[in-house]
């Protein structure tokens, strides 16, 4: 099998490149923008045929250069939700995406895709239908614009094609994205630097940290991902969470707690980190105001309907797992 992972060397595509290999699928062309040179260190270890710079990939794949492929697991996107030029992020998230769409199609190329959960922003809903989907940032509206084309072409399409609205991924490789790194991956930064984690303090209708989301391992993605190309029958844009919404306070009391055991120190509950100062409360910044999801839980439905049946590593167990592996990799 011959597979292309856009987005390469970001977070989830290093961790799909590894996730193919371990399946034992080598056959790889890995694709991404590495003006960011530090983001190599995410491939190290993995092992593909071919890389290939996101600038020259397209069009060469679009001219069926590379042969028969396989698939295409496409995560190559700008990420950023606080990015506000909308010219730049739809040329990056929709047409790029509309351009691959076109010649996967047109070459027999099945397609997995990386959407989001942005899409449903101010929802209070998080099914896969459009009376729920009102994205807040033009980062949503680009995901949302190029799964409402998926949708509108599916049932012409000869080949898989496959949305996945990710939800808050976290876990290993993701350093490089700096503020748009995962809640886990700043809370262990934040206790190793200052001996304390900061949350937001009370905003929409929620206490202190209560603020819920649905925090889903990425080793859970590359799962779900793999499943899908091992069923390549099943179509369709679908939610990639836990269905579980946990609250902020849970992900700091896993990330402390894991910090400590690694220290040989006893777990203690969250009213004694808030009173030992090991976890501070910060007034809600303005600039979120009007513009933040305070709950996200995924309606798994939809993917439970085509016969998936992955079982999802819940904050407690899946936020040791990273603090284990961010320790070692220090």
């Amino acid at each position: 099998m011959k597979v292309v992972v856009t987005g390469a060397a970001g977070m989830i595509g290093a961790n799909l490149v590894l996730g193919l290999n371990a399946a034992g699928v080598d056959d790889v062309i890995a694709v991404d923008d590495l003006t960011d040179g530090a983001k190599y260190r995410n491939l190290l270890g993995a092992r593909f045929a071919d890389y290939f710079d996101k600038d020259d990939f397209y069009a060469r794949f679009a001219r069926g250069e590379f042969g028969r492929v396989d698939a295409v697991l496409h995560q190559g996107a700008c990420s950023d939700t606080m990015e506000h030029n909308g010219r730049f992020m739809l040329e990056n998230n929709y047409r790029c995406s509309k351009n691959l769409l076109d010649a996967c199609q047109a070459q027999g190329t099945r397609l997995i895709y990386a959407s989001s959960a942005a899409t449903y922003g101010g929802s209070a809903v998080f099914r896969e239908q459009p009376q729920f989907e009102q994205p807040l940032n033009v980062y949503g509206y680009s995901k949302l614009l190029f799964d409402n084309v998926v949708r509108r072409m599916l049932p012409g399409c000869a080949q898989q094609v496959v949305g996945l609205r990710y939800f808050n991924v976290y876990g290993p490789r993701e350093q490089h994205k700096a503020r748009m790194a995962s809640v886990a991956f700043h809370h262990y930064h934040q206790f190793i630097e200052s001996g304390k984690v900061k949350l937001f303090g009370e905003y929409g209708g929620y206490a202190a940290g209560a603020q819920a989301r649905d925090f889903v391992f990425v080793d859970d993605v590359v799962a779900v991902n793999l499943w899908f190309l091992q069923h390549p029958d099943k179509s369709g844009v679908f939610n990639l969470g836990t269905g579980r919404a946990q609250p902020f306070n849970d992900i700091a009391l896993a990330t402390i707690n894991a910090v400590r055991g690694l220290r040989g120190q006893t777990r203690l509950p969250l009213d004694a980190l808030i009173g030992d100062g090991l976890l501070e409360y910060v007034d809600f910044p303005a600039a979120l105001v009007g513009r933040y999801q305070c709950f996200t839980q995924a309606d798994l439905t939809g993917l439970r309907a085509t016969g998936c049946t992955h079982e999802f590593a819940d904050v407690a167990s899946g936020v040791a797992d990273y603090v284990r592996w961010l320790a070692a990799s220090a």
